[in-house]
């Protein structure tokens, strides 16, 4: 008996899923918002790297000269201006490089010149690219171009580009620049052991123990995240610099250096460090510690073979995270740094100081290799990481112990006092009159219209700026991330996608800062219209601040049964009706996270937005910094803690308006 088959398929070729008219919109959505992220950090950053590699120096011989005499017929030989400073040693070889914007005058190569000379100058370029200025008039070619002398004063050269590692060599040639790399590891490399020790004290704490106030320690470590980094820095001064209160404590030590920025970027960082280690340590089956306790194995052996195992990879992560965030800050050790040298604020020395931006630019591109190496380690850490708790783990209860609730209870008590002291001091600094000879209670530090700072425009900037970024990240983020995920066909598309959502978290603020500089200021770029506005800071924070949000909003919609597309699509719904309907309503919460996310941080940050302000868009973050250059530190104290309430009222308002919001579209939970 045979069995025929005369339809059997072709062999060779693939079958292709097709794609449905709701994948391609989805698709496009998610190009548009794919393109504003390699606009918004791509090519800014591929703009900065070609300027670390840009190297200028004035190539004399790119330039000929002809003098004519006095009635102006003849002229003279046709000679170059290498030639002429060969003969004159007008310019030292030394002095030949220059920057960008360097300009070397014409007059320089001929002595004898007078502005009330009757002869006439001739000057060309022996190549296209050689350049001048006339005055602001840029001139380019090989064309002859005759001027008289009162014209030919006002020439000056310009230098030629080249691309190589000249600037690296500089930078590391350099003892005190390349110092500032072995500074910035140290003080993130000590500043993590610290942190990470701490917090993985408290959490541990909060989570086998049955201390009390856990809620209120919860909210209270949480209080360095509504803060500016600058405000720890201006704490610690008035705690222990020159005239600070516990300034002895120090044993003669200033506070002012390596001792300053540990301190404080222990108090920064301590939130997010606590934050990860505490969900780490929150997920424990009861059954591993039974098993140990069966086993009559010591309390050491159940920490060292059950608890740290289980946390190991949360513990990692925070450490990666308080690596980061120590060697990108810019704020603290702008503040308290005194002369100890950090990468982040060369940068802004090499920009702001010096207008160096090519070694700005060098400065950037080292300051991005330790914080892609933290965040490469960290996400394949992450890959690693496996499911602790099955169908049948049992949630851990911790037993009460009077002697170790005790303890734990102690120590937060200690860290809650560090960092509501550190608080408590800024808030005295922002109301007296002249620390500390007259502690006289005052309002005149809040008069920021009479500071050099910005103004009380500058903190209703920083509204505007969070609640735009608030609103149009959210938006911008949540639906990028409904696109990765909820999209059925084009993976690879998807899987790009991904990897620019998550290079933001590897890009530290200054670095962004800068790179923007170098791609929207330029005249050239259809772009540069927003240079200068409150647009590019929404959305250079925006982009900063991506990565963190948009994992939020992949959390939330994995969460999701994929079964609600398939039912939409039986029941020939589009798309955006599922959406609308069920999804937004479901992932709500997750949307309000974001929300309050991007509008704390765009209230608090400083890195990211001080290359990019103008007169009429300076933010409250900034004007602390500012006001802290020019010796206002009260003030500088007075609009940190303006920062302060402001992201406590948010975070009041975001609760209530989640409470109502929830209660109507949550009820399903």
């Amino acid at each position: 008996m045979t069995l025929e088959a005369p339809y059997l398929p072709l062999t060779g070729k693939r079958l292709r899923q097709e794609t449905s008219r709701d994948d391609r919109i989805k698709f496009g959505l998610m190009a548009v918002i794919g393109l504003y992220l390699i606009v918004a950090l791509g090519a800014p950053l591929f703009v900065m790297l070609s300027k670390s590699l840009s190297t200028y120096r004035f190539d004399l011989a790119a330039f000929e000269f002809q003098v004519s005499d006095e009635t102006r017929t003849k002229w003279g030989r046709v000679v170059t201006g290498d030639a002429l400073n060969r003969t004159l040693a007008a310019v030292a070889e030394a002095d030949l490089a220059s920057s960008t914007d360097g300009r070397l005058a014409a007059t320089k190569f001929f002595p004898d010149f007078s502005f009330r000379s009757p002869v006439h100058y001739r000057i060309r370029g022996t190549t296209d690219d050689a350049a001048f200025l006339v005055g602001s008039t840029l001139e380019k070619g090989t064309e002859w171009r005759e001027y008289d002398s009162g014209t030919f004063r006002r020439i000056m050269l310009r230098p030629a580009r080249t691309l190589g590692l000249d600037n690296f060599k500089t930078y590391f040639s350099t003892p005190a620049l390349a110092r500032s790399i072995y500074n910035s590891v140290l003080m993130a490399a000590i500043s993590t052991v610290v942190t990470i020790s701490i917090a993985f004290a408290l959490a541990y704490g909060l989570t086998r123990s049955c201390m009390p106030l856990k809620g209120l320690f919860r909210g209270i470590l949480a209080i360095p995240i509504l803060v500016p980094s600058l405000l720890p820095g201006i704490a610690l001064v008035y705690l222990f610099g020159n005239q600070g209160i516990f300034k002895d404590w120090l044993l003669g030590y200033s506070i002012y250096g390596p001792i300053g920025i540990v301190i404080g970027s222990v108090f920064f960082t301590l939130p997010h460090a606590f934050l990860i280690i505490l969900t780490a340590l929150s997920i424990a089956d009861a059954r591993h510690y039974e098993a140990a306790a069966s086993l009559k194995a010591s309390k050491w052996r159940t920490f060292t073979t059950v608890t740290l195992p289980g946390a190991r990879f949360g513990i990692v992560s925070a450490a990666f995270v308080v690596f980061t965030l120590v060697i990108t800050d810019f704020g603290l050790p702008k503040v308290i740094g005194g002369q100890y040298g950090m990468l982040a604020v060369d940068i802004y020395k090499q920009v702001i100081g010096q207008q160096n931006f090519e070694m700005g630019a060098v400065v950037s591109v080292i300051l991005l290799v330790p914080a892609i190496l933290a965040f490469a380690v960290d996400r394949r850490m992450q890959k690693r990481q496996v499911a602790l708790l099955s169908a049948r783990a049992v949630p851990y209860v911790p037993k009460p112990n009077a002697r170790m609730d005790g303890i734990c209870f102690a120590f937060a008590c200690l860290v809650s006092f560090f960092i509501l002291g550190m608080i408590a001091m800024c808030q005295i600094a922002a109301v007296v009159k002249f620390w500390p000879y007259d502690l006289t209670l005052t309002a005149k530090n809040f008069a920021f219209d009479l500071m050099d700072g910005g103004g009380w425009s500058a903190y209703a900037n920083s509204i505007r700026l969070a609640l735009l970024t608030a609103l149009f990240g959210s938006v911008i983020v949540f639906a990028g991330a409904y696109m990765v995920e909820k999209a059925d066909a084009f993976r690879f598309g998807r899987n790009v996608f991904h990897f620019l959502a998550m290079m933001p978290m590897a890009v530290p603020g200054m670095v962004l800062g800068l790179a923007y500089i170098f791609f929207f200021n330029n005249p050239a770029n259809p772009l540069n219209a927003i240079y200068g506005t409150m647009t590019i800071l929404v959305v250079s924070t925006v982009t900063h601040f991506y990565t963190v949000a948009h994992l939020t909003a992949l959390t939330a919609l994995k969460q999701m049964d994929p079964e609600f597309e398939s039912v939409a699509a039986s029941l020939k719904q589009p798309f955006h009706r599922l959406f609308f309907r069920v999804t937004l309503p479901v992932c709500l919460p997750a949307i309000l996270n974001i929300a309050i996310y991007l509008f704390v941080n765009a209230m608090t940050t400083v890195s990211a937005v001080v290359f990019l302000y103008a007169s009429d868009t300076k933010l409250a973050s900034v004007a602390v910094l500012n006001m802290d250059d020019a010796g206002d530190i009260a003030p500088a104290a007075a609009m940190g803690m303006m920062i302060f309430y402001t992201n406590v009222a948010a975070k009041l308002i975001h609760a209530l308006l989640a409470r109502g919001l929830l209660a109507r579209t949550q009820a399903w939970r």
